[in-house]
């Protein structure tokens, strides 16, 4: 099935239809606020969360600071234990890799853990155009393949349908199943279902949470156990992820997984930590005959280049800014038309997908704070919108390197209205002149006043000036005997 192509330029239409969803915006808040809960009620000591996130932040960091030395000393452990390294710079590049290794194999069908990566290139539109049908695993993902939806949230994908969405789904496209609203049933029904293709599939694909350079391992968190079967149970597996998440040492993701797992669904550990580290070994009774890691790039250097967003890189993809987010709960991850919404998806899609199509996403935040204080590896998610605020309005100082669509965002009005107010304020004579005429002349405030008039009543200046109202107070005073 063809998913519509998501296109974060329809970002503000796309909005204003969410906000009118009053299913929608339930779904989400009550969704949200579980979440919400979930990640509280694991960090009861502030101050805890505070000296563990500055360790995963110093790890990350660090991991950041020597990202080539780590990625060639990663490959060379990955190849010392027989798994095949492929650096891929676009979606394309990544898209061609799978394309090879399904058709040395003869694959028609690929079984599929969750991997927002594999969304990111657009991994099942490509490969069904080759008639290779890729399988997806993930309960919620699973779900909205059958539907032909995309994800709203990186870890909880199918989060805006309800058990009566599900049900409907389910016994709408899976044959001789009946309607049951049933959340136990649903999941039986699943699986049953998926595992037909779990035996059948030749290659299975996975995401990884982390890559660790000194053993060459590949780590997958996970709850339902279908991670763990993509990787032992075909032939042929393939890991994608980004090259950011490469770290040093094995020691470096216990305080990772803590911070990732209770931050991003609430738990203390999930079911599942699986650490991947080569294909199958002689005398071993299960895992992939073959083994491959792809590395995408498709943007990251262009954020790793600039120290200013280099700390975009350094998310662990838990979600809990956009849990967070007053924006994201209202009107849901599908509005930003990205594989990553919310706080997340505003500060690293403009890399992904150029500033051009996505310069509505950093406005779409109230830079209220919360993103930023309950970030795990402390991401300034705040300064970082309103640096990408400015290169898309090509305001960044001309020595910096522009980022791909700069000043994309730059309108004649907007930069007019700004050299006028300019002119205003550094002139008191001026000033004073255009404040006595508005205040004057209010009846020709126009009534429409663009986004600001939708919902609001228009803007108009009062009957006299704070400076005019002061001055006649005074006046009265000195007058008086």
């Amino acid at each position: 099935m063809i998913i519509e192509k998501p296109d974060p330029q329809a970002f503000k239409s796309r909005s204003r239809e969410a906000v009118q969803d009053p299913l929608l915006r339930r779904n989400i808040r009550e969704a949200m606020d579980f979440l919400v809960d979930r990640r509280a009620s694991q960090f009861p000591d502030q101050a805890e969360f505070e000296r563990l996130r500055a360790i995963g932040e110093s790890i990350r960091k660090d991991s950041l600071r020597r990202l080539p030395q780590l990625l060639e000393k990663l490959e060379a452990r990955l190849q010392e234990l027989g798994v095949s390294v492929h650096y891929a710079e676009t979606p394309a590049e990544a898209n061609a890799l799978f394309r090879s290794i399904a058709r040395r194999h003869q694959a028609r069908c690929m079984v599929k853990g969750k991997s927002m990566v594999s969304e990111e290139i657009e991994l099942n539109h490509e490969m069904e155009k080759v008639g290779v049908s890729c399988i997806e695993t993930d309960m919620g993902e699973y779900i909205l393949q059958l539907a032909g939806d995309r994800p709203s949230h990186i870890i909880m994908p199918a989060i805006h349908k309800t058990k009566e969405d599900i049900a409907k789904i389910f016994a709408g496209k899976i044959p001789d199943t009946a309607y049951t609203d049933d959340v136990d049933e649903l999941i039986s029904i699943g699986r049953r279902e998926l595992r037909t293709h779990f035996r059948d599939a030749p290659i299975g694909v996975t995401g990884a949470n982390f890559l660790v350079a000194e053993t060459g391992t590949i780590v997958l968190v996970e709850n339902e156990g279908n991670g763990r079967m993509c990787t032992s149970i075909p032939e042929v597996h393939i890991a994608i992820t980004g090259i950011e998440k490469v770290v040093d040492r094995l020691d470096s993701i216990a305080p990772l997984f803590k911070l990732l797992t209770r931050s991003a669904t609430g738990q203390a550990v999930t079911t599942y930590l699986n650490l991947v580290t080569g294909p199958r070994r002689p005398g071993e009774r299960d895992g992939p005959r073959e083994m491959h890691l792809i590395l995408l790039d498709n943007g990251r250097t262009q954020a790793y280049r600039d120290d200013r967003f280099r700390a975009t890189l350094q998310c662990i993809r838990c979600g809990a800014c956009m849990n967070h987010c007053p924006v994201y709960t209202r009107v849901g991850g599908l509005s930003y038309g990205t594989t990553y919404p919310g706080p997340i998806g505003s500060i690293i899609s403009p890399h992904l997908l150029g500033l051009e199509s996505t310069k509505h996403l950093p406005t779409a935040s109230s830079l209220c704070g919360a993103c930023g204080d309950v970030c795990p590896v402390g991401i300034p998610i705040p300064k970082l919108l309103l640096s990408l605020r400015q290169a898309s309005q090509n305001t960044l100082p001309p020595s910096s390197q522009p980022l791909i669509g700069q000043g994309s965002g730059r309108s004649i009005p907007e930069v007019l209205a700004w050299k006028i107010w300019r002119l205003l304020y550094a002139n008191p004579q001026l000033y004073a002149l255009f404040t006595w005429c508005a205040t004057r002349m209010r009846w020709l405030t126009p009534s429409y006043q663009g986004g600001w008039t939708r919902a609001r009543a228009p803007l108009r200046p009062a009957r006299r000036s704070l400076r005019e109202l002061i001055s006649q107070q005074e006046g009265k005073a000195m007058r008086k005997p």
